[in-house]
C-alpha cells in the first residue's frame, strides 16, 4: 500500500510538474512570440523597410500597446520620409530651373557664402572673368577676381559700382551690383559695359566735334565773303602791287575754302 502511494504521489507530482511546465511554456510563447514579431519589425526598419508593421493578435495588453506605438511610430516615419523625399525633389527641380536660367542669362552670377567662397556661378561669369577651370565651386572670390573680392569687402547690403578687370592684356568694364542677405550670403550680378561706355565716349567725341566744327565754320562764311568783296571793290584802286593784292585775296579765299572742306 505504501508503494502505490508512492507511486501514485510521484505520478502526481510528475503531472503537476508537466502541467506546470506546459503552462509556462505557454505564457513565455505567449510573450516571446509578439516581442519576436517586434523584433523582425525593428530589424526591417533598420534595414530601411519602414513598410514593416507589427500583429497585435494574441499579445498581452502591455506587448500589443507597444506593437500599436510601433505600428504609429513606422508609420510617421515613412509619412515623414515621403514628405522629405518630395521637398528633395522639388529642391532638385528647382535648383535644376535656377542653373537653367542663370545659364541662358547673358549677365554674370555668382553667388557667395558668408566665408567668401563662392556657391554658385554661371558660364556668363566665367567668360566675363576669363576663367577656364569650371570647377570652381567652394573656391574663394578673391582667388577668382580679386576686384570683385575688394568690392563685396565693403559691401554692407546693396552696392552697385562699374569696376576694370584686366585679363590677358585685355581690359572689361563691369557694372557690377551685389546684394546682401540675411546670412552673410551675397548674390553678385555683373554685365560687360565695355562696348556701352566706348559709345558714350565716341559719342561725346562726336558731339564735341560737331560743335567745334560749328565753331569753325560760323566765321569761314564771312571771312570769305569780305575777301571777295575786297578784291572786287578795292582791286581798281591799287595802284602798286596788284598782283599781291590778288595773290593774298586769293590765298584767303582758297584757304578758307580748305578749312571748311576739312570741317566737313
Amino acid at each position: 500500500i505504501q508503494t502505490a502511494f508512492a507511486l501514485s504521489y510521484l505520478e502526481t507530482a510528475l503531472l503537476v510538474l508537466v502541467g506546470a511546465v506546459w503552462l509556462g511554456m505557454s505564457a513565455a510563447s505567449s510573450i516571446s512570440r509578439p516581442i519576436g514579431r517586434l523584433v523582425k519589425a525593428a530589424d526591417q526598419v533598420a534595414s530601411g523597410d519602414l513598410t514593416a508593421r507589427v500583429s497585435s493578435e494574441g499579445a498581452p495588453g502591455e506587448i500589443a500597446a507597444l506593437s500599436v506605438a510601433f505600428n504609429r511610430m513606422t508609420e510617421d516615419l515613412e509619412a515623414q520620409q515621403a514628405a522629405l523625399k518630395t521637398a528633395s525633389d522639388e529642391a532638385q527641380d528647382r535648383s535644376h530651373f535656377i542653373e537653367t536660367v542663370l545659364s541662358g542669362v547673358s549677365a554674370g552670377v555668382i553667388g557667395v557664402d558668408r566665408h567668401g567662397r563662392i556657391s554658385a556661378i554661371n558660364d556668363s561669369a566665367l567668360y566675363l572673368l576669363s576663367v577656364d577651370q569650371t570647377d570652381v565651386l567652394g573656391k574663394g572670390l578673391a582667388d577668382l577676381a580679386p576686384e570683385l573680392s575688394e568690392l563685396v569687402g565693403r559691401a554692407e547690403a546693396h552696392i552697385e559700382e562699374d569696376i576694370d578687370i584686366a585679363r590677358e592684356g585685355e581690359t572689361r568694364r563691369l557694372r557690377v551690383r551685389i546684394e546682401g542677405g540675411m546670412g552673410g550670403e551675397m548674390v553678385l550680378t555683373f554685365d560687360d559695359i565695355t562696348r556701352l561706355v566706348t559709345a558714350q565716349r565716341n559719342a561725346a567725341w562726336r558731339d564735341v566735334a560737331r560743335r567745334i566744327a560749328h565753331e569753325i565754320k560760323n566765321p569761314l562764311t564771312p571771312i570769305q565773303l569780305s575777301a571777295e568783296r575786297l578784291k572786287r571793290r578795292y582791286r581798281d584802286r591799287v595802284v602798286d602791287d596788284v598782283e599781291v593784292f590778288d595773290r593774298c585775296t586769293e590765298t584767303i579765299i582758297r584757304q578758307v575754302g580748305d578749312i571748311g572742306r576739312m570741317v566737313d
